[in-house]
């Protein structure tokens, strides 16, 4: 029997075909047992312990852990957008974190715009662009105090650049550990260039100290409190609409490619156009979860570009299990939760402890956390 046989609605993985079992029925109900429970706690639990439940009581949620799930949420976003393309189309990338800080700046740019005169120097002009002597906003910033833009370019960056190094990428059939390399070379050139003061955005400091969004100021805790509600609401739709992709044809196919993509080349299917769709899809998920990051952190700068932050969100999806998707929200959470443990109980060894837990997963659990709760 042939290893590919997607016609009939079935899978190839690791050289066994699979179709439509109990399994799958049963993961349907489990998942949408777990949205449910987490719509509950993030959009009912959270707002009234954090708004409603005064501050001297013990069932108070403060601000720092609002921000802090909300920050988790961000980095599970981008998890589900990398395990798309690396769990289910077997394209390990290492820009990923290059997508999320253009996400990041092209809203931080529209915060930077809504401080106007309430800033350090109290001028129409950015502080940074006033401590360079800057007369005048530089041609990329036009139409940056539209709302409306700043979420045209939260999608419109990442996606377009995504499309067009995917295309030659692609077309050059670059692959394995050489499409893991160039990719990381493009986040770092690109941390590069955001380092320099003359490119117009801010230079080591990047963007911080915003005051408003919408017209509502950033630090109010109900404005605090909807960014958190909406950054969950994308997280699930972004779950809901990446289960759906995988669980399609084009999932299919995407999993066909992972597996054994000669022999879906032999079968008709153009393998580029599905590789580019995805990683496009994947850079566009990373641009929104940036963009929903910046205004609760607060701050944006070219260290998010850094490539071992490209590196740690592969540690997230690895740890949690890749190839699936429950798992790359858990790995996401379980990683950046031990990571803001150590970070103030020992901030020395937190790279040692994300480096032991990398090798005692990959020894002990090749299958992630998933894997071992299947099993």
């Amino acid at each position: 029997m042939s290893a590919l046989t997607l016609n009939q609605g079935q899978t190839p993985v690791n050289g066994l075909n699979r179709g439509p079992s109990l399994f799958w029925r049963l993961y349907g109900v489990k998942g949408w047992l777990a949205i449910g429970i987490g719509a509950l706690i993030a959009f009912v639990v959270f707002p009234v312990l954090n708004l409603l439940v005064p501050p001297t009581s013990a069932l108070h949620i403060s601000a720092f852990w609002v921000t802090l799930i909300g920050k988790i949420m961000c980095y599970a976003i981008v998890a589900l957008a990398l395990d798309l393309v690396w769990g289910y189309a077997g394209i390990l990338s290492l820009g990923h974190g290059l997508f999320f800080a253009l996400g990041g700046y092209a809203m931080g740019m529209y915060l930077m715009r809504q401080i106007g005169r309430e800033g350090q120097y109290q001028a129409d002009l950015p502080d940074f662009m006033v401590f360079l002597d800057w007369k005048e906003l530089p041609w990329h910033w036009s139409m940056s105090d539209q709302f409306w833009w700043a979420a045209v370019l939260v999608v419109l960056v990442p996606g377009v650049l995504a499309f067009v190094f995917g295309y030659f990428a692609f077309r050059s059939r670059v692959k394995g550990v050489y499409f893991s390399i160039i990719t990381q070379a493009l986040t770092f050139a690109a941390m590069l260039l955001f380092f320099r003061n003359n490119t117009g955005f801010g230079g080591n400091n990047g963007f911080t100290d915003f005051k408003r969004i919408l017209g509502f100021s950033i630090t109010a805790p109900e404005t605090r409190m909807a960014l958190f509600v909406i950054t969950a609401l994308t997280l699930i739709g972004t779950f809901l609409a990446a289960r759906w992709i995988v669980t399609s044809k084009f999932g299919r196919v995407l999993e066909a490619i992972r597996d054994a993509e000669a022999r879906v080349m032999f079968c008709g299917y153009n393998t580029m156009h599905f590789k580019l769709a995805i990683f496009t899809f994947s850079a566009v998920l990373c641009g929104i979860a940036g963009a929903l990051y910046v205004p609760q952190v607060g701050i944006i700068n070219p260290s998010e570009m850094s490539p071992a932050n490209s590196i740690e969100m592969a540690i997230w999806v690895a740890v949690g299990g890749r190839g699936t998707l429950a798992g790359a929200i858990l790995g996401a959470g379980l990683v950046n939760g031990a990571k803001s443990f150590f970070t103030v109980a020992f901030p020395e060894y937190w790279l040692f402890a994300l480096g032991a837990i990398f090798i005692c997963v990959t020894l002990f659990m090749p299958r992630g956390v998933m894997g071992l709760l299947k099993r």
